[in-house]
């Protein structure tokens, strides 16, 4: 069945907007040429997104010649003010962006161990009002929210862990009451995921089917299957720390990953492993010491071949602290070590973001939110 015209027009739009937001401005010839559509018909869909406000004349284009034909036209910018945030157990980090993502400002502020869950939240909200008014943004359309633990999948709300602050989930209802605006919650290292398959190491490998292993103070992963993340039948999806593996104290729990592979791998394990071979924790990962960087690579294979055996994904991506700072010589290690634990072929690569991941990703959803909530 043919499309109705008002499904046409509304195709044709989308389609517009998409190449607006992926190529940067273009004139009505380019879009006729990467669109495929009339020049009668583009003509008619670059005023129906001036008339909405969603696209504006941004210059004119020196390769052809003066006229309408050389009009520049690009998405509106400031149509809509966006935010992200990442929430950790001891402080809270802010962007505020354009419509196209674009950062307008940035900030962080750090939250005490002892502050009470109130004026954590407090801090919080401040930071994200002090920054929204740094860049200018009066109102903003769409927050996005990065933090540790689960995400029901059927409420999209934080669950209660017991190892997470109070003012943790606390913060998201704050932010939805008193904000104007879509406030999304997701855990940190999904978020991380989606910035590593757009922007990240995932893209250059040239696959959209792999697995972030996150080692930061904890360890999580998160899944990508044939360019979508997999949460999870409970939000639960790449709780690797409670992984059991060999070389621990003994199992984890319901209550706890301690015994599981949180143990061998998590941020203050590698610093004992690094003390034991006589190498600065702070300086240890980035010394080239081979004698160190084999033993960690034997550790983080371990949680490497598990996810091989049970997804087969052909990609691991070494995030967090850790991946970020041993780099491809970690890497490489892993995936040598890899090879000799599990036949699947799987490469290993280390993280182009690091921690910045998270405040990407967290970014890039609420710009996808917004457009789809703005775009026709």
């Amino acid at each position: 069945m043919a499309a109705s015209p008002s499904t046409a027009r509304a195709i044709n739009d989308r389609l517009a907007l998409r190449l607006f937001q992926d190529e940067g401005p273009l004139t009505a010839t380019q879009l006729k040429t990467l669109t495929g559509l009339s020049r009668p018909t583009v003509a008619d869909l670059v005023e129906r997104l001036r008339d909405s406000g969603l696209v504006h004349v941004v210059g004119e284009s020196g390769a052809e010649r003066r006229g309408p034909n050389a009009k520049l036209y690009g998405i509106v910018a400031d149509r809509a003010h966006l935010a992200a945030l990442d929430v950790r157990t001891r402080s809270v980090s802010v962007v505020v962006s354009d419509l196209l993502g674009a950062t307008l400002a940035e900030a962080t502020v750090p939250i005490g161990d002892g502050t009470a869950p109130e004026p954590a939240v407090d801090q919080a909200v401040a930071l994200l009002e002090r920054t929204a008014r740094e860049a200018g943004a009066s109102r903003l359309h769409t927050v996005a929210v990065g933090a540790p633990g689960l995400i029901d999948p059927a409420t999209r709300e934080l669950r209660d862990t017991a190892k997470l602050p109070v003012w943790h989930r606390r913060l998201v209802s704050v932010l939805q009451r008193r904000l104007p605006a879509a406030v999304l919650v997701e855990n940190e290292v999904n978020l991380a995921a989606v910035a590593e398959l757009r922007e990240g190491a995932a893209p250059a490998a040239a696959q959209d089917t792999f697995v972030l292993l996150w080692l930061g103070q904890g360890i999580g992963a998160a899944v990508v299957l044939d360019g979508r993340l997999r949460r999870g039948a409970s939000g639960g999806a790449g709780e690797i720390g409670f992984l059991p593996v060999p070389g621990t104290t003994g199992l984890p729990s319901a209550h706890g990953c301690d015994g599981g592979f949180d143990e061998l791998a998590c941020a203050a394990a590698v610093d004992a492993l690094a003390v034991s071979y006589g190498l600065d924790p702070a300086t240890a990962l980035e010394s080239g010491d081979g004698r160190f960087l084999d033993a960690l690579a034997a550790r983080l294979a371990i949680g490497a071949a598990s996810v091989a055996a049970v997804l087969d994904p052909g990609c691991v991506v070494l995030g967090g602290e850790t991946g970020h700072r041993g780099g491809p010589a970690l890497a490489a290690r892993v995936e040598a070590r890899l090879a000799t634990l599990s036949p699947l072929r799987t490469e290993v690569r280390a993280t182009t973001l690091g921690d910045a991941g998270i405040l990407r990703g967290a970014l890039l959803t609420a710009r996808d939110a917004a457009q789809d909530a703005l775009f026709p």
